[in-house]
């Protein structure tokens, strides 16, 4: 059997894009958990998807009634969301440059951002730039942990049968305790509300999708089913988790 390419945002049918399986195995428990925020669902909030990728967030975003703007620091997968998602609006940027003006939406999502910035303190004062007083800010992320870096720099990245991203994706440095982030958020003045917990409903079917992908015995659509995530309010954050701040002074 051939050794299955990893690129990330590819057009490559071929191709396994560890960034999008990503995506498409976390939608089900990030659009859980924003509806789980009080008063954060509202018709019309504007609302910034920062790591859209090539969409999979902003479209599940935009199907709540939400008014989704999304960028990503990647053109290609600008251009895939674009051709993918008509009804959201796409652009490339990073996250620690954003292209808007200050108190601009009601709402910023942080996804597959965090654990790959270098400079996370960058990362949030563009948060709280762009965010309104009274807004939210929503992120999730991977912990520094035993077990966080036994996933993401060993089973995902480092280890080649279970492989699903290139090298130097992840590294240590980048992965952030609950309390490196909060730390972050209150030098903005953003108010850490909440962290909680989210982890695949069984280890052993998580193993499976990531074999079955790599073997093309699965297409990407197929993969959030069998790895079933759930939320885990009342479990310590072992790998991933999710949470979300407030910016005073509405």
């Amino acid at each position: 059997m051939a050794k299955p390419r990893l690129e990330l945002d590819t057009r490559s049918p071929d191709a396994i894009d560890g960034r999008h399986l990503r995506a498409v195995a976390f939608q089900e428990v990030r659009l859980q958990y924003i509806r789980r925020i009080p008063d954060l669902v509202r018709p019309g909030a504007r609302t910034l998807i920062v790591g859209g990728g090539r969409g999979v967030l902003p479209a599940g975003l935009a199907a709540l009634g939400l008014d989704v703007i999304s960028v990503d620091p990647s053109p290609v997968a600008t251009e895939l969301a674009r051709d993918s998602v008509p009804e959201v609006t796409f652009a490339t940027a990073p996250a620690e440059d954003l292209p808007f003006a200050d108190a601009s939406f009601d709402v910023v999502y942080y996804a597959d951002t965090f654990e790959i910035a270098g400079d996370l303190d960058a990362v949030v004062r563009e948060a709280a730039r762009v965010l309104r007083p009274g807004g939210f800010l929503v992120y999730d992320t991977v912990n520094r942990t035993v077990p966080g870096r036994a996933v993401y720099l060993g089973a995902f990245q480092g280890v080649p049968f279970t492989r699903i991203m290139p090298p130097g994706r992840y590294a240590v440095s980048r992965l952030r305790p609950p309390a490196e982030v909060d730390a972050a958020l209150a030098a903005h003045g953003l108010h850490g509300e909440e962290v909680c917990s989210f982890k695949p409903a069984s280890i052993g079917r998580l193993v499976l999708a990531v074999l079955r992908r790599r073997r093309g015995r699965l297409t990407d659509d197929e993969v959030g089913p069998l790895t079933g995530f759930v939320l885990d309010p009342n479990g310590t954050p072992i790998v991933t988790y999710v949470g979300w701040a407030s910016k005073p002074g509405a």
